[in-house]
């Protein structure tokens, strides 16, 4: 099941929390209130980033005001304790999940948003929003494994078009670029983690991903996207899976970690600027050596429960060396076999109608 520690855990789960008790109180009051939770948390986390480089700027009628007024994580905490929370929808659990992925940056200093769901004050009283959450059957499935239905889905027609490669090639080229990757940032990269650089900072695999259907059967992977781009329109494709495919489940920091002492690959030189600036860990970094697991695994899936708990922190792995879930999504299932391949008879074309309360994506055509 579902438990409130989980949700507590990692920071995309506590945004998560946030985005969910922010949406219920806009249910009751849509228009602004200068006491809502909303005002606090924008207030709050700016003052809290203030002064950092990419930090939010205020700018326009109000803004001295707002730069005057500052609001810390008591404030915020006492608003969100006078937030009634509503019987948990699948629609707003889904919102709320939506949006704590989308705000995943791997490459930078957690935003203001990120400290404030860190600090004592704020968990306190999130604490109540988790075990809300933990309650309701919609959020069950968030800790089961790779369903039998998987989707892929693409921004694009050439995103879901078959690769002329075949995945062992895939691998065999994502093994030497990686280890060529760690030379050149070994002999060229500063080794202060704190320097001003960046690089390749995913631990995805380099082959074809897909996700479960959801409640009104619209894939996952078109509601959760790290970072996104704001696209309106995607293609999804249906994943022919042999039966007794084996999957690797990582429902947590346990399972990722065991995964990364069975199969390491050093990528310390290569991740560790973005990988301190996001977790604030320096060391040793290694990730899964995809290549060798592919020869006990067809596929390796994401529980959103580990997603929550586990995306975007230091990892320990041993006693010096950490790894990061970066570049995932909630849900994930990426594949390490041809025998996975898709289905060009069965996709369908979607389209995002941004004009609801929540956005929602609509079925355009179906072959």
């Amino acid at each position: 099941m579902t438990t409130a520690e989980s949700l507590l855990a990692g920071p995309r789960g506590r945004r998560m929390l946030l985005a969910y008790a922010r949406d219920a109180e806009r249910t009751l009051h849509s228009e602004f209130r200068s006491d809502s939770v909303d005002h606090a948390v924008f207030l709050a986390s700016y003052h809290l980033e203030s002064g950092r480089e990419g930090a939010r700027v205020l700018f326009g009628p109000g803004a001295e005001e707002a730069r005057r007024t500052v609001l810390t994580a008591d404030d915020v905490a006492h608003r969100l304790s006078q937030v009634p929370l509503p019987e948990g929808t699948a629609v707003a659990l889904r919102s709320a999940l939506a949006d704590a992925v989308d705000a995943a940056r791997y490459w930078q200093d957690p935003d203001g948003e990120d400290i404030l769901v860190d600090t004592e004050p704020v968990r306190r009283e999130l604490r109540r929003v988790a075990e809300h959450i933990a309650r309701s059957p919609h959020a069950q499935w968030w800790t089961t494994p790779a369903a039998t239905d998987q989707w892929s889905v693409g921004w694009s027609e050439d995103d879901t078009d078959p690769v002329d490669s075949t995945t062992t090639e895939l691998l065999r080229d994502y093994r030497d670029r990686t280890a060529a990757e760690e030379v050149r940032a070994e002999r060229d990269r500063p080794a202060d983690p704190s320097a001003n650089w960046s690089g390749w900072w995913w631990s995805t695999p380099p082959t074809r991903c897909s996700s479960r259907r959801l409640f009104d059967r619209t894939p996952a992977g078109l509601w959760f996207v790290e970072d996104s781009m704001g696209w309106e329109r995607a293609i999804t494709r249906r994943m022919n899976i042999p039966a007794g495919a084996r999957v690797y489940e990582v429902d947590g920091p346990q399972a990722w970690a065991e995964l990364c002492r069975q199969y390491p690959v050093e990528v310390t030189a290569q991740k560790r600027h973005d990988w301190y600036r996001t977790t604030g860990r320096s060391g040793r970094w290694v990730i899964p050596d995809w290549p060798r697991f592919s020869e006990r695994y067809e596929g390796v899936h994401l529980t959103v429960a580990g997603y929550l708990a586990a995306a975007g922190t230091a990892i320990a792995v041993d006693a010096g060396t950490a790894s990061v879930i970066a570049g995932w999504a909630p849900d994930d299932t990426y594949w390490l076999t041809d025998t996975v391949n898709l289905d060009s008879d069965d996709s369908r074309t979607w389209v995002c109608d941004t004009s609801g309360r929540h956005p929602s994506w609509v079925g355009e055509t179906h072959r």
